[in-house]
């Protein structure tokens, strides 16, 4: 299963105030993502948060079109949420308001997947 990593350019020192909005997570309801169709395009399998002083990057691990997924992220209200709360640790601002804005800063913000190995059968 193929990972995709996102970045976010934050102020320093304020690891414990966005660990607890991340603590406070709004999951979807369910792993599949649709297309347009309707029909499934998409899961997310596991998302993780990492963060050290600026820098924070969220993992996505998935399965299908990341585009489809970013496109479904941007309508959670959970995603929505978080975003809202991290605005004001971010040094750079992010346009996510939008869907169109949400999947422009979600490609801008994807970091270049160098080496990708897993055990799993």
């Amino acid at each position: 299963m193929p990972f995709a990593a996102i970045t976010y350019d934050i102020k320093a020192g304020y690891e414990k105030e966005i660990s607890e909005i991340f603590g406070n997570f709004r999951r979807v309801g369910s792993p599949v993502v649709k297309g347009d169709d309707g029909e499934e395009a998409a899961r997310i399998l596991a998302t993780a948060v990492f963060i050290r002083e600026d820098t924070m990057v969220r993992v996505i691990e998935y399965e299908g079109d990341l585009d489809t997924i970013a496109r479904h992220m941007a309508t959670q209200p959970g995603v929505k949420e978080v975003e809202a709360k991290l605005a004001p640790y971010l040094t750079r601002p992010r346009d996510t308001d939008t869907v169109e804005g949400f999947v422009a800063t979600f490609r801008r913000s994807l970091l270049t997947c160098m080496a990708q190995m897993s055990v799993r059968a």
